[in-house]
């Protein structure tokens, strides 16, 4: 399969990128991506401390470039989450319950199962599955739940699907923590654990759960949650196992600019040891539902400077996703002249951050993405779980797959819930 590194092809020329740095204060940092050279510590934080917003989309759109041409990716996905029963409290989670109260959930494996037939009626190609840290299901819930739902593949079989193009539903499952929180239930090491968990179907980690590295931001925000070296050590362990994965920072909240890149610093450095990071996705924090106040929320300003800071400074990265469901789809759009190349996918429903308080939609169908990047002037590609083409869209084509999802009256999506 083709990977998602395209051959350069822009919708702006450079000339007309440089008027916006040839006066600016960041030129220096301009001609440096030009020339390809990597940025410090140090030029990062003078980055996001500037307030040359359009200088700063400028380097960041011309560090996209020469990564991706003019395309950006969409995934057909489906969020569900297993249980939001969880043995912390991290302080800025909304999602989480404990077993006294009403609202907590705990789907059973062929709940699971049912609520993956139904999406796959929509083209899904990727199920994204977290939860908890549940206080009492079993190691064997984990891996059974995995094999059923890569069962579904055979069930697919080579007959007319709606997902189409021979492609395979694949799942990308669970954070870090999860691991950690599976290895000790099943009383094995990390690569123990995560080896039975891809022999039982897994694909692919999510990114979630990386917060802000440094201690004293993620004791504030995280209490009890893995550290920053355990976080990253379990990445390392499924790239060396020949896993791949995205990961993720959330920002806006106590953390510093200095904290920021910090957090970047660690994973750079991480993925020149093991270049099995296929995404880096940052998280706009949302105050309105948790216990971490904060004076100013993520601004748009803040969230287009951390997408293009993160294109510029992650130049071992080839993909940077604007998060939609954080965002806003109209913020989202205009990040992708930003330094981002994909407005992540479809998900059908979202709950983490809705329970938190984003007012963004819960999905979006296929014909959605795809309107949203021609409208951002670019060309549109649905991708794989590992930011792998499946199709080009050019202008004007259809895609393949028109069939919006269920009304709200459809029980089984209602009932479906999700995480980022």
């Amino acid at each position: 399969m083709q990977a998602f590194a395209l051959p350069l092809e822009s919708c702006f020329t450079l000339g007309t990128m440089n008027f916006f740095v040839q006066r600016s204060e960041l030129r220096d940092l301009y001609d440096k991506v030009a020339a390809g050279e990597r940025i410090s510590e140090a030029d990062a934080l003078r980055l996001f401390e500037s307030k040359d917003l359009n200088a700063l989309g400028a380097i960041a759109d011309l560090a996209r470039q020469k990564k991706v041409g003019n395309r950006a990716s969409f995934i057909i996905n489906r969020y569900l989450n297993y249980s939001n029963y969880c043995i912390l409290s991290c302080q800025f989670c909304s999602f989480s319950r404990k077993k006294r109260d009403a609202d907590g959930f705990e789907l059973s494996i062929p709940q699971m199962v049912e609520k993956a037939r139904e999406a796959l009626k929509l083209g899904i190609t990727e199920l994204h599955i977290v939860g908890g840290l549940h206080p009492s299901l079993p190691f064997s819930y984990y891996v059974d739940m995995l094999k059923a739902l890569s069962a579904l593949n055979s069930e697919i079989g080579n007959r007319q699907s709606a997902i189409g193009n021979g492609q395979r539903l694949q799942l990308k499952c669970f954070t870090a923590i999860e691991i950690l929180h599976l290895a000790w239930l099943a009383k094995k090491t990390v690569e123990q654990t995560l080896r039975e968990l891809k022999d039982a179907g897994l694909e692919s980690l999510t990114g979630g759960g990386a917060e802000i590295f440094r201690k004293e931001v993620r004791s504030a925000i995280a209490k009890g949650k893995e550290s920053a070296e355990e976080y990253l050590d379990v990445h390392r362990t499924w790239h060396k196992l020949g896993g791949r994965s995205t990961c993720t920072m959330l920002f806006g909240h106590v953390e510093s600019l200095a904290d920021r890149v910090d957090h970047l610093r660690q994973l750079r450095a991480l993925q020149d040891e093991t270049r099995g990071f296929v995404g880096f996705v940052p998280l706009p924090y949302q105050p309105e539902n948790n216990d971490i106040p904060v004076k100013t929320p993520p601004t748009g300003f803040d969230a287009l400077r951390t997408i293009a800071v993160s294109r510029i400074y992650l130049d071992n990265f080839d993909h940077i996703t604007a998060y939609w469901v954080g965002m806003g789809m109209k913020l989202a759009q205009v990040a992708l002249s930003y330094g981002a190349d994909d407005l992540h996918g479809t998900i059908i429903e979202e709950h983490i951050f809705h329970m938190a308080g984003a007012t963004s939609p819960q999905l979006q169908t296929e014909a959605d993405m795809i309107k949203a990047i021609r409208e951002a002037g670019r060309t549109p590609v649905q991708r794989n779980t590992f930011y792998e083409l499946i199709k080009v869209l050019a202008d004007g084509a259809p895609s393949a797959n028109e069939t919006e999802p269920p009304s709200g009256k459809s029980k089984v999506l209602e009932d479906n819930l999700a995480t980022a």
